[in-house]
This record gives C-alpha cells, structure tokens and sequence, in this order.
C-alpha cells in the first residue's frame, strides 16, 4: 500500500487503516516510568499493519533512495554513523538538488558511542559584513516583495561544507575523500531524474530559468527536466572534487570561493570574500530536556526547534496522550493549544543567541510550562489575539531535508539542513554548479512582518552583518537509559518543530513502530495565522468537535518529512516518510 501512496499527500484509506491498528481511546493513564516500560516492550509484529525497516549492524534513512545507498555503503566499509552522515550531505547536495546542498547550511546533533557525550554543530549560513536591517525595505519602509528570496541580495554565507568537514575532522574515521566520492560520481555519471524532482522542476521553472547558469543544469533547452532525462552536473562534480582533495578551503578560500564572489558582483549581491574566508561552523551545547522518562538531545539557537520542542513536551506531559487517543479531538486540541504558546514566544524571545540574549532555561523549565497550561481550558480553544509572549526570564536559574543515521557502536546523527526555498535561491553560482541559498528570508525582514513560511519574528531575528538566521530546523535525538533510542527529524519550514512533536509522541505516547508514526495524519498550530492546519485523513467527527471547540480548521498540503530510526536490544527499525516516495531507509 505504502508504495501507491501520491507524491506529498497521503491517502485518507490508509490513514484510516493506520489509525485503527493504533488508537488506544480506553487505554489507562500512564505514568512517565511506565510509558518507558510499555514502549520498551511495544513490538508485536502480528498487530502492525505498516512495517518498518530491520538492521542488526546499523541503519541510514534519507528522503533520496540514492543518498540512503551512500550512507549504507560507507557503513559496510567500516565507516561509523558520522562518516556516513558526511557521505550523505555529500551525496544530497547532488541527488536532492531542491533540499540537500553544499551551497547553504543546517544543523546536526550527534551522539557520541565512545564517550556518552551529546553534541550540536552549528552551521547555518550567515548574513554578509555588508549586510543591513533595512536592506529588503523600500523608501517607505515596507518589504519589498521577493527581494529576501529570489535575488542575489537573499543568498547567505553557506555553512554546509564548514559543518561537513569539522564533524568528520572530530568524530569520523574515514578520509574526507573516502565519503566524498560517492557524489562526485553520481554528478559526474549523472542519474535519472525521479517523478518527484521532475515535479518539482517544472512548477519551480519559471524562477530556474531566470538564471542562465542554473537553466544549463537542469534544462533541456526550454523545458526543464523531466522524469527519466539523465542529469549530469559536472561543474558540481569539479568543485565535489576540489573540496575532496582540498578540504573546506576549497570551498572558502579557493577556486570555488572566488566564484561565488564573481557572481555576486556581477548580479549585485553582498558576499565577499573576506566572508568567505572567515565563515566558521559552531559546536553548541544541545538543548536537554525529558518526557515520560525519557531523555530529549536535540539543536539550540539560533534553531528556534529544540527550545520549543521541549517547551511544548513540557506542556504536554501533564495530559494522559495514550488515554485519549492518537489524532482524537481531545489530544488534538492540547497539542494546538500548546503550540500556540511555543510560537508566540518564538516570535519575541528567539535569534541567534551570538547577538542576544535567550532566556533558554527559562523557556524550558517545567515551572514555565506549568504556568503556560494553566491557561489551557478543556472545552474552549484561545483566539490568537489572545495570546501574547509570556515571561519565561523569571524560570533562567518549505526547503530543507533530514536525515538519521545509527551504528551498532552506539554512535547516531540527526542532521536537518537547508537552502530554504525549493532549490534556495534558483541562482547556480556560475562555473561551479552550486545551487545558493535564499536563507536571508529567515532574518524578520521587518521585525513584525511574516516571512516566507508565515512566521512573525522580532527585533531578535532582525538583518545584521555576520548574524545567523533563526531557524525552525530540529533534528533530535532521544535517549534511553543514556543510550541512543530514536533519531528523528524533518524538512518543513514553520511546520518542522511540530512534525518531530507528533513523530515523537506517535512512538512514546501511542506505542507505533516508526513506520506507524510517520504516517499518521499531522496537525499544526503556529498561534499566527490563528488556524488549525491539518493533514487528510482525520474524521469528520473529529473536525466537527474541533471546531466546536472554536478551532479554525485548515486542511492543506501534506507536512513535513521524517526520517526515523529506533534502537531496540535486537537492532534498528526505521522508516522514510512516503509524503516523498524517493525517500528510503536501509539497514543491514
């Protein structure tokens, strides 16, 4: 069944038959100590109708077939979780040409095997020295439409390559040119184009083909690409193979620098090369927190993702889940009224946390979340304007793509990262074959005025030279007994945080195998619009109760797409999401 399912929209019969094997309406309430002894002992291959992926030695789940194949294969040779996650950002950046990137940046959260410790790399694109608040406003002050997103003024410092190389360099094994490679070759061989990114070439074509470089990659003559067509990138495949022999420096101060700068004086832009040469990945300390017992690793600021994660966990540990339900109106609407309030403060409190000042345990504390739910009522959903970022300061005591990978050393990587817009920017820097990002949209153009994804931010998000943008990207790990028990993560935009939220609870509150949890209906709430989004899939009975309880329902476009892995005693169960069919995981 799994395999009909559309391109980005799932059937509403086989929610209905994922649905009905998962519910548990009359189950009892569960305390935090036995949800981890329930979900320890969850599997009943007889009751599953979705099956997840099996490995004993280690197990790779990517949103392209090809990549996942990659990571598999430097697995097998030897390589541990982080190779193969370099390997992999690698190889998306040529099979996934609308997400994976070496021409933007992201985030990654890792679990170290050898020594228990968890870890956070930071590599986010950054706003040129050049770089103003006022740069996307009019004389008038207003925002000019498209300026932040499809010129060469969007494009941020790309981090990927920087972040790539600064993991490998500390937790890998094998050489840089090992596990890059495997994407010179399929840049240089080329492979078929999928129905899914022959889609996506044709509805984004209008923006490619502005830019003659970009339009020589991925067109045949007028038309773009089209399932099937072979797509060969050599230009890519030269600069994969510089970085493969040269390293980061390649990249940022090389031949491949220089070129991204060219483009960015011949058409305007703001990056030079001082800020290339000067771009440098972060290593943060992981965002903590627990549910039900278990614990919760996953990416600070300037990723807005894991402080809100863990702030509506929080909230949500109060409500018996499982009794209510997986997707019923009551479990529904305790996840919309405590998204609200993680979005609201979203709005006022984060940025990149180099240029102000967070009040990350305050937003994360237990006591914060405590106070937060007392305004949630039972019977009755709160308007929008009624809401208002809290004071958590008295507690401090649409593109993107993820992947997870797990090894049997106990070693697991979560990365989530961006060009932001499909195929970022449309912009291919001349001569290199790179597709750059349109990050900058992610700064509040106007602290104030929704962005790209309709997300508010504040002064705290606003443009300033070598800033980081905020981002909702969320990898996460979660642990048990100190060990890596889930990776988990998803593309999305504003919808990512609350995707990774619900794979979460599918598996600790409702006891689905992966494969379960991700293909369960979603739902999303980011207080502004003041709108319920949802999935196909959920009942009418459902939506009318709902809505009697004064939720504004918008059923839209499938959200978000998650890769998970799940460690058990006997080995790895993972699952790619069919919301994308090129997906897929592979264990062995």
């Amino acid at each position: 069944m799994i395999k009909k399912l559309k391109v980005f929209k799932i059937s509403a019969i086989a929610m209905m038959f994922s649905l009905s094997s998962m519910t548990a309406i009359s189950a009892p309430v569960v305390t935090q100590t036995e949800a981890a002894a329930q979900a320890a002992a969850r599997y009943d291959s007889s009751k599953d109708i979705f099956h997840p992926v099996f490995g004993q030695n280690g197990m790779v789940a990517t949103e392209q077939a090809l990549a996942t194949q990659v990571g598999l294969d430097i697995l097998k040779q030897g390589g541990n979780a982080v190779d193969a996650a370099v390997a992999v950002g690698f190889a998306l950046a040529v099979v996934l040409p609308n997400a994976g990137n070496i021409g933007g940046g992201g985030f990654m959260v890792l679990h170290d095997g050898k020594t228990g410790e968890n870890f956070a790399i930071d590599f986010r694109e950054v706003a040129p020295l050049k770089a103003t608040r006022d740069m996307y406003l009019d004389q008038d002050g207003n925002v000019i439409n498209g300026k932040s997103l499809y010129t060469h003024l969007a494009v941020g410092v790309p981090g990927t390559v920087a972040g790539m190389e600064y993991a490998l360099k500390k937790w890998g094994t094998l050489p840089l040119e090992q596990v890059v490679q495997p994407a010179i070759k399929l840049a240089e061989e080329g492979f078929n184009v999928s129905d899914v990114l022959g889609k996506m070439l044709q509805e984004e074509r209008e923006n490619l083909a502005k830019w003659q470089s970009t339009k020589a990659i991925f067109f045949k003559g007028d038309a773009p690409l089209s399932a099937g067509d072979l797509l060969v990138q050599k230009d890519l495949a030269n600069s994969l193979k510089q970085i493969a022999q040269q390293g980061a420096k390649a990249f940022y101060e090389g031949e491949i620098a220089q070129k991204i700068v060219a483009e960015m004086e011949k058409h305007g832009g703001l990056i030079s090369l001082e800020d290339m040469k000067s771009y440098q990945a972060v290593e943060r300390q992981p965002i903590k927190g627990t549910y039900r017992g278990y614990e919760i690793v996953t990416m600070p600021p300037p990723s807005s993702g894991g402080i809100h994660l863990v702030q509506i966990l929080n909230m949500l540990e109060r409500y018996p889940l499982q009794q209510y339900g997986s997707n019923s109106a009551k479990t529904i609407h305790y996840l919309a009224e405590s998204m609200k309030l993680a979005y609201a403060d979203r709005s006022e409190y984060l940025g990149d946390p180099d240029f102000v000042k967070i009040p990350v345990k305050g937003l994360t504390s237990k006591k914060y979340a405590d106070e937060l739910a007392q305004g949630i009522k039972e019977e009755v959903a709160r308007a929008a304007s009624e809401i208002k970022p809290g004071k958590p300061q008295p507690y401090e005591s649409d593109q993107t793509t993820h992947y997870s990978i797990m090894d049997k050393d106990g070693n697991a990587v979560a990365v989530t990262y961006t060009i932001n817009m499909n195929f970022g920017s449309g912009i291919v820097a001349d001569g290199t074959g790179i597709l750059l990002n349109n990050e900058m949209d992610d700064f509040s153009a106007k602290p104030g005025v929704a962005n790209a994804f309709g997300l508010v931010g504040g002064e705290a998000n606003a443009v300033e030279a070598k800033k980081r943008p905020l981002s909702s990207m969320t990898p996460t790990l979660v642990l048990k007994d100190e060990r890596p028990w889930l990776a988990t993560g998803s593309p999305g935009g504003s919808r990512i945080i609350t995707t990774v939220l619900q794979s979460i609870l599918n598996i600790v509150d409702h006891q689905m195998n992966p494969a379960e949890a991700i293909v369960t209906p979603r739902v999303h709430h980011q207080w502004l619009p003041d709108e319920l989004r949802i999935e196909e899939g959920l009942s009418p009975d459902t939506l009318e109760l709902l809505k009697n309880k004064g939720h504004k329902i918008s059923e839209k476009a499938a959200m978000g797409r998650v890769q998970i892995i799940l460690s058990e005693k006997d080995g790895f169960y993972g699952y790619s999401d069919p919301r994308n069919p090129d997906g897929k995981t592979l264990g062995f």
